[in-house]
């Protein structure tokens, strides 16, 4: 009697065990060209997840969005602070993801994505980070959409005498993204052969590398983050993992948060470098996504968002070098005089721009993200993946009209109401007192010394 009940629970769990596997099979969605997860990627984001016009245009710009303050306006001056565009993954994700991957092929049941039979790992650890061709297409297509943009500024005589600059940090994704978006430039305006030079300056573009506070308090502490630890050790995770174990058919513990991140990334990067729906993409439903791109956030806002206060301090250094140059334009022009620095391109990281544009009181939520309140998050302002995909870029222009010098910020290309001050075209007199304070102050060897 007893082997015959073993025998029907046997059954019954093997049935159970159909139903759950087929069940799971039919809702998930087929593959099409745009993975179902691609809006929570982070900052692994396609650019073109900000502006979906570029998808079937990629160098449409919108009309509304690049006038001047009023008809009479000028414009004098462009600053654009720009992330380097679309990278392979770091040699630490290529380790997690080979290991993983090899797990999947060896163990895992794969009768729902039979694609990933056939998939085989390309990624090698000497790629590190490096700078893939969609990421050249990135900034040579921004480049050209900002020059039809600001067609008085972006001139050939403005090439010529060297009032258009360019400024990177030292990494291969950076430089290679300035000279694309350089590139860019040249073909725009038809002068093939012209030589722009780049000044390398990781003083400004990797700020976050030579606070010492930052280093030493953020960067090398792990309580800094504990709300991420916290948040991947929670039920939200733990629900993800189970799932993706119950999907592979794997045992729970060969299923970490670490998993559910590296198929995570497998997707996104599948689709961000070679525009492919992965069927990695196949595994995380849209729960499972929004549980992942939280924590991605929850990692950005503790580590260079409002989570430490040295986090977007450790940006004064850039902050007063943008501020600086907008106030000798405006002095410039005020007075009459000639106008140096007539465009500035700045090419750094998101770990260069967030920080900024923390600083600059941007994307602020009224509660700070920690690893409780993921449900009450869900239409959070800050969302890494809108704020800094690849290329992001924090543009200020200056006018001059007839009632003064104006000033127009735009992120991602698209107009930027900064805090406290109303208007999308507000008197640069009136931006500079809203951060009058931080012109005051903010000064980086303060901050960044560890017993200031």
């Amino acid at each position: 009697m007893g082997s015959l009940c073993l025998f029907f629970i046997l059954i019954h769990l093997h049935c159970a065990s159909v139903v759950l596997s087929t069940s799971w099979c039919n809702v998930t969605s087929p593959l099409g060209p745009v993975p179902a997860n691609a809006l929570y990627f982070n900052t692994k984001s396609r650019y073109e997840e900000v502006n979906p016009y570029l998808i079937s245009n990629i160098s449409a710009i919108n009309d509304s969005w690049v006038k001047p303050p009023y008809p009479e306006c000028k414009a004098v001056h462009l600053s654009v602070i720009a992330r380097h565009g679309t990278r392979y993954p770091t040699s630490g994700n290529i380790k997690k993801m080979i290991q993983f991957s090899k797990l999947v092929k060896s163990q895992a049941d794969l009768s729902c994505v039979r694609e990933l039979e056939t998939w085989k790992m390309w990624y090698k650890e000497d790629m590190d980070g490096r700078l893939v061709e969609k990421g050249r297409s990135d900034h040579r297509h921004l480049a050209q959409r900002l020059v039809k943009s600001f067609p008085t500024l972006f001139t050939k005589e403005n090439l010529e005498t060297r009032r258009v600059k360019f400024l990177t940090s030292s990494k291969h994704r950076c430089i290679n993204s300035t000279l694309a978006f350089k590139h860019g430039v040249v073909e725009a305006l038809r002068v093939p052969g012209m030589d722009l030079q780049h000044t390398v300056n990781d003083e400004l573009m990797r700020f976050f590398d030579r606070c010492q506070r930052l280093v030493e308090t953020v960067e090398k502490n792990k309580d800094a983050v504990k709300e991420v630890t916290l948040f991947n050790n929670g039920p939200e995770m733990k629900r993800v993992q189970e799932k993706l174990a119950d999907r592979l058919q794997l045992p729970y513990i060969n299923v970490t948060s670490d998993s559910v991140e590296t198929v995570f990334y497998l997707c996104a990067y599948e689709f961000t470098i070679h525009g492919v729906n992965s069927p990695w993409c196949r595994l995380l439903d849209d729960a499972d996504a929004r549980v992942l791109e939280y924590s991605g956030d929850l990692k950005q806002f503790w580590k260079r968002g409002f989570g430490h206060e040295i986090n977007s301090k450790s940006s004064c250094v850039l902050f007063h070098d943008l501020f600086n140059r907008l106030d000798a334009v405006a002095r410039n022009i005020t007075s009459g005089g000639y106008v140096s620095d007539v465009v500035m391109v700045q090419v750094g990281h998101a770990e260069t721009l967030l920080p900024l544009l923390t600083l600059l009181d941007l994307f602020k939520d009224k509660v700070p993200l920690n690893s409780t309140n993921f449900s009450s998050h869900r239409s959070r302002a800050f969302r890494s993946g809108v704020i800094v995909p690849y290329a992001a870029n924090l543009v200020m222009a200056l006018f001059d009209c007839p009632d003064g010098i104006r000033v127009q910020a735009r992120l991602n290309e698209q107009p930027l109401s900064l805090p406290g001050l109303n208007n999308l075209s507000p008197l640069y007199q009136d931006l500079r007192k809203r951060y009058e304070q931080l012109l005051q102050g903010c000064d980086q060897n303060t901050v960044c010394k560890m017993n200031s």
